[in-house]
């Protein structure tokens, strides 16, 4: 066959340009995304180097080992809402949580436990002053006014035995964000069981007899001691009550004393 000639074949030739051209364009625009994604993925892994100094890479090194654990409640009203959230943002920023536990007892893990997630905020329990880098975060599926549904708490007691037998976090290490930054938040809240979880060993809790404690003792370093930051004591003490006694107010009576005596006996 002849080759096309004229008009109609510059026509012909010039609609086939511009469509190879389209494409073109179309393929240069994936690779260059492709790439950009992957240098972004790359920095992401690529461990950091302090430019003052020279790079001379050890093996010995190890993945962050985390020895808290921090339990919340949502606060919210579905699964899935908190799902959306945990991977975007609430009022105060991107937020997220190593795990959520469904009011039926399903179990969710959102962020990998050698991660640090954005489950904590400002705060501190004991020497800990950055609890995200410290602690894995579990949500529970609550809105802080209802009690726990017993399959979530049977599903949050394996978790709890799986986290502190893998990390070896010692199983007294579990507390709630309202302990470590009283005032600022209040769950799990009054309703949560903590006894329950400490009569299956997790927790702080107060064992044997409770007794008057003895002259000269302190409930505020007994409170430093067990974890509790007090830099606002009445915040402190109704966080102590829900953890420990399921009720509010701010003032420390004779039986507060006595479980204090108790924790740090």
């Amino acid at each position: 066959m002849p080759p096309l000639a004229g008009p109609i074949a510059a026509t012909r030739f010039a609609a086939l340009t511009t469509r190879q051209v389209a494409i073109f364009r179309r393929c240069a625009r994936g690779v260059l995304l492709c790439a950009a994604l992957l240098l972004v993925a790359a920095c992401a892994q690529a461990p950091v180097h302090n430019p003052l100094a020279t790079w001379v890479p050890s093996p010995n090194f190890d993945v962050r080992r985390p020895v808290l654990i921090v339990l919340h409640f949502t606060h919210q009203h579905s699964v899935q809402q908190s799902l959306d959230t945990l991977r975007t943002s609430n009022s105060s920023g991107p937020v997220s949580a190593h795990y959520l536990i469904g009011a039926d007892g399903h179990i969710y893990q959102l962020v990998a436990d050698t991660r640090r997630a954005w489950h904590a905020g400002a705060g501190h329990w004991g020497t800990i002053t950055d609890v995200n880098s410290a602690s894995i975060g579990i949500e529970l599926d609550n809105d802080g006014q209802t009690a726990f549904a017993p399959a979530q708490i049977d599903s949050l007691l394996r978790l709890l035995t799986d986290l502190t037998t893998r990390w070896h976090i010692p199983r007294t290490q579990v507390i709630g964000h309202e302990d470590m930054a009283p005032g600022r938040k209040d769950d799990p809240g009054p309703q949560f069981p903590w006894q329950q979880l400490a009569d299956a060993g997790f927790g702080q809790w107060p064992r044997g007899v409770l007794v008057d404690p003895p002259p000269g003792f302190s409930p505020w370093l007994a409170l430093r001691a067990v974890g509790y930051p007090l830099q606002d004591r009445a915040a402190t003490v109704r966080a102590f009550h829900h953890h420990f006694r399921g009720t509010d107010g701010d003032q420390l009576d004779a039986e507060d004393l006595r479980i204090l005596d108790a924790l740090t006996r």
